[in-house]
């Protein structure tokens, strides 16, 4: 063990308890992550000069969206992890599907259950989907920056064993001093890739619809495959294909999609708030 090992936190999973009931930072994440992303996409729609004029869909509509994203967060997350990272189990065990409280979510499940809410949302309201999905993905590195930060509070999804003078020792994990990849992932796909969005929004992302999506998709799906080489792998799972991860193999089909979506944007002329763009 190197001599500059630092000692894990001990943080306790539960944040607060009343009664019988117990707030989680994991849950506190996702409330606080959804409540930030709201207030920022807000901040966006009321800016003109992101989008070249008025934006394409009101202050309203967005507060109207943000019970269906929600939606789509939770049961595409946990529907991804179902399906795949351990359908046998749970297969075995289907009364632990509907318990949240014990872990088990998938960002890539959790992405198209956001797509499904974006596209019906859009399609009942009748405003350009596209635009929808851009203030969607430019709000959600908020989200992923809060749960990645609480999976290391949790000291769940450790990275593997290493020898740097930052590795720490995680409860659960073995005597084997590890990377600290959930900070890892906290740093690229929420700072870095949020970051990254603000600037291009900033330049006029927005204004070809579209584009923000595909960047998000490409900068997370980067941040993931390169944040994977230093998490351990799911132990149910372990390594596949090639030596890839389950995160590495989702990730490449989501890249593959997000150059799509720049390609076509880009193609485009940027359109005139409130146009139709999809």
């Amino acid at each position: 063990m190197p001599s500059l090992t630092l000692p894990f936190p001990a943080f306790d999973p539960v944040l607060v308890t009343i009664g019988p009931f117990s707030i989680r930072w994991y849950a506190l994440a996702y409330i606080v992550g959804i409540l930030l992303g709201w207030l920022y996409a807000r901040t966006l729609i009321k800016n003109d000069r992101y989008w070249g004029g008025p934006a394409p869909l009101t202050l309203i509509d967005f507060d109207d969206f943000v019970l269906w994203v929600t939606l789509g967060i939770i049961l595409g997350g946990r529907t991804g992890y179902v399906l795949f990272y351990n359908f046998p189990h749970f297969m075995q065990n289907p009364l632990e599907i509907v318990q949240l409280w014990k872990g088990g979510m998938s960002f890539h499940g959790g992405f198209i259950g956001c797509v499904l809410a974006v596209v019906l949302f859009a399609r009942v309201r009748g405003i350009p989907f596209l635009s929808l999905g851009d203030l969607t993905c430019a709000t959600a590195t908020i989200g992923l920056l809060l749960g990645r930060c609480a999976n290391f509070i949790n000291g769940e999804l450790w990275g593997r064993p290493t020898d740097v003078a930052w590795a720490m020792v995680f409860p659960g994990a073995g005597p084997l001093p590890r990377h600290p990849s959930q900070l890892y992932e906290a740093s690229l796909e929420g700072l870095v890739l949020g970051l990254v969005l603000f600037l291009c929004m900033r330049a006029g992302a927005l204004k070809r619809p579209g584009l923000t999506i595909g960047l998000f998709a490409v900068g997370y799906a980067i941040a993931r495959i390169i944040c994977e080489f230093f998490r351990e792998p799911d132990v149910q799972l372990g390594f596949l294909w090639g030596g890839a991860t389950m995160g590495q193999l989702l990730s490449i089909p989501l890249m593959l999609v997000g150059f799509g979506f720049i390609a076509v944007a880009l193609k485009r002329p940027p359109l005139p708030a409130g146009q139709p763009t999809a």
